[in-house]
């Protein structure tokens, strides 16, 4: 039976593709683009991950903070690890994870393509020696649209004055979880290089350099790196997660102090921070200051009314919004933890040096106005047994409130349960706060999350969830309180190691403004239902075949209903040195409304998550191959088709076809 066991988890590690993403993971980032309308631009995750393919984490003297970097494991798993190996010593094979309390099967296939069991024998390093041993690549990537749009016409009045290329330059260093610098270079499609507003290249440049375990200072960073506090009330710049099938994962994990190593140009920190750690106690301070954008109004006193976070600079009048206001920023986190117990205290602060002032909506009654944003909070955890209680208390500089409580239980081998209580009030408003949340911002919300994890036969789990939400202000397009709720329930079949099925169904009520014959009528339900069906085959260890199907029912009260429906199959085909995948997708749908989000793979470090609506075919083709040992090529060509339409896109994007061709090729040379 052991033998069993262990030759899955290696047939399972073989069989995963480099650029995988965990299933529960890629449902999390489908749910960020759909609330957001957008692509997270955070790719530390996928560099992480990749890391530890190459260099696992030895689970003999691996930390919590490792654990917590695989965004897998939660707090109470974490904890009960670390507890079985403190008193029972050593593992000494893979498939003793089972006995850990909390653990199962699945979570060791999870974690199995980023782990090994290795010896406990640490050897003294000196700093010197980190700028040696590490891994270090230089990684360029080109993107381009082949159809012209509108905004690449010279003889218009308004268009862009770059041209049609999206590059991305990176130079990286990292030896294990120690010592991490580099550089990266961006430039958007549309944006000049090398000329006009972008007269030194790229568009936007980051440089980090980060460090832990040097004495008595736990991490240093400094250029780029992003701040994590608490439960994200007040201040969370990395890749925050919410609700998807994974119902445990509701916690906000990571270190306070993480470089910063992706392209996006907002969510960040420039500057310096650093912890020191003596014994059970933790210090953090940092400091940053950098231009951001924003949408500045020049009359008789200078103000701006919105932050830009796309990081577009393409257009005159997207120039002239460009780096116009000067961000301070500073921060300070002190905590106390044992193998059991944190509670940490937080402070954060933001200056800047021209005023915010929000359009005159009624909606933006309480957002942020002035120069000075400022927010302090108190965080806990506290583990005991088989519960693992976390949360956090913040206020403003105006002493709003907001709240965000919630439990872990493990209640039987193969039952476990999350609660979640959220209470922020309307008048709090943070910066860069990122919690869990129905709302993009942890602003003007209250609710109550209860979710349930079963696994009542071997490979079977029953995952579901319910989220109630009010929201006691009005919000964009929702002109008066309103309440809401979503439901979602996922079950999962994977009877053996090459075939696996899902089927999951949502069911979310969230208020909407209706309007027709000029009038708008108060806040009117839209219930969204989605059924998903979702199967992988692994025919051959080198080949698998993925196909799902999804529908998606839109009910207004006061609107014509819709409807949507999106399938596709891919296949997937990994060989010494060639790797491949090829989709063909169908999509048909009433309106935007009923959009379908879908996430898909791509080049290394790289992800799509495009919403799809109106009607049409989308297909790509994914290749990576290693042409010789230090150097590797990937290429992705994707194209989406409209049979019944003769141009797609609108403004200045708008292409004069009924067909988008992406091409994209990205070069990897190992130094």
């Amino acid at each position: 039976m052991r033998s069993l066991f262990s030759i899955s988890l290696i047939f399972f590690a073989l069989t995963c593709f480099s650029q995988d993403l965990p299933p529960s993971t890629q449902q999390q980032l489908e749910n960020i683009a759909e609330a957001n309308e957008e692509d997270p631009q955070d790719d530390n995750l996928l560099q992480q991950l990749d890391y530890f393919r190459k260099h696992p984490i030895n689970l003999n003297t691996a930390t919590a903070e490792e654990l917590q970097a695989l965004k897998v494991l939660t707090d109470l798993q974490i904890a009960n690890f670390i507890q079985y190996r403190s008193l029972l010593g050593s593992f000494i094979n893979i498939y003793e994870l089972q006995a850990v309390p909390t653990w199962d099967v699945l979570t060791i296939k999870k974690i199995i393509p980023f782990v090994i069991i290795g010896n406990t024998i640490s050897v003294k390093e000196n700093f010197l020696s980190r700028f040696r041993n590490g891994d270090q690549s230089i990684l360029f990537r080109l993107t381009r649209v082949l159809e012209k749009s509108k905004g690449y016409n010279s003889t218009l009045t308004t268009h862009y004055l770059g041209d049609r290329n999206h590059l991305m330059f990176r130079y990286r260093y990292q030896y294990k979880d120690l010592l991490y610098f580099g550089v990266t270079g961006d430039k958007d499609a549309g944006e000049q290089f090398f000329k006009g507003a972008q007269s030194k290249g790229f568009d936007f440049y980051s440089f980090h350099f980060f460090a832990r375990r040097l004495g008595i200072i736990k991490s240093i960073a400094l250029g780029d790196y992003t701040v994590n506090l608490g439960q994200g009330l007040i201040q969370w710049q990395s890749l925050g997660l919410g609700k998807s099938s994974e119902v445990m994962s509701i916690k906000r994990q990571a270190p306070v102090l993480v470089p910063y190593r992706s392209a996006g140009e907002f969510y960040f920190n420039r500057g310096f921070g650093v912890t020191v750690q003596k014994k059970n106690i933790e210090a953090t301070v940092f400091a940053s200051y950098k231009k951001i954008s924003g949408n500045i109004i020049r009359d008789t006193m200078e103000r701006f009314s919105s932050l830009l976070t796309s990081g577009y600079y393409r257009t005159p009048s997207e120039i002239a919004n460009r780096n116009q206001v000067n961000l301070t920023s500073f921060g300070v986190n002190i905590s106390y933890s044992n193998s059991f117990f944190k509670l940490g205290w937080n402070a954060v602060g933001h200056q800047l040096d021209i005023p915010l002032q929000k359009r005159d909506e009624p909606y933006n009654l309480y957002a942020i106005n002035g120069r000075k944003v400022f927010n302090s909070s108190v965080d806990y955890s506290y583990t005991y047994k088989n519960v693992h209680f976390f949360g956090e208390t913040a206020v403003d500089r105006n002493f709003h409130k907001a709240f965000v409580n919630g439990a872990l239980l493990s209640v039987d081998p193969k039952a476990d349960l999350s609660f979640l209580y959220r209470n922020i009030q309307k008048e709090y408003q943070s910066l860069f706060g990122n919690a869990f949340t129905e709302n993009t911002m942890p602003v003007n919300e209250k609710g109550f999350y209860a979710g349930v994890a079963v696994r009542p036969m071997a490979g079977w789990e029953l995952n579901a969830y319910a989220d109630f939400f009010h929201f006691p202000w009005i919000k964009y397009l929702v002109n008066a309180p309103s309440r809401g709720y979503d439901y979602l329930v996922q079950l999962n079949y994977q009877p053996n190691k090459q075939f696996g099925i899902y089927v999951r169904f949502r069911n979310k009520n969230k208020p909407r403004d209706s309007s027709g014959n000029g009038i708008i009528y108060y806040p009117q339900n839209q219930l969204k239902q989605n059924l998903r069906i979702h199967m992988v085959q692994q025919l051959l260890p080198v080949f698998s075949l993925t196909g799902r199907v999804e529908l998606v029912w839109l009910n207004h009260q006061l609107r014509k209903n819709s409807q949507g429906f999106l399938g596709y199959i891919e296949g997937k085909y990994s060989w010494r040195k060639f790797a491949g995948n090829l989709r063909f997708q169908y999509f048909e749908t009433n309106d935007y409304d009923s959009r379908i989000y879908v996430y898909e793979s791509d080049v290394l470090y790289n992800f799509s998550i495009p919403a799809f609506y109106d009607k049409g075919f989308r297909y790509y083709i994914n290749c990576h191959y290693e042409l010789f040992k230090k150097f590797e090529v990937w290429l992705r060509c994707a194209q989406t088709l409209y049979p019944e339409r003769s141009k797609i896109g609108s403004s200045l994007d708008e292409i004069n076809k009924n067909r988008k061709t992406e091409l994209k090729i990205q070069l990897r040379y190992l130094l």
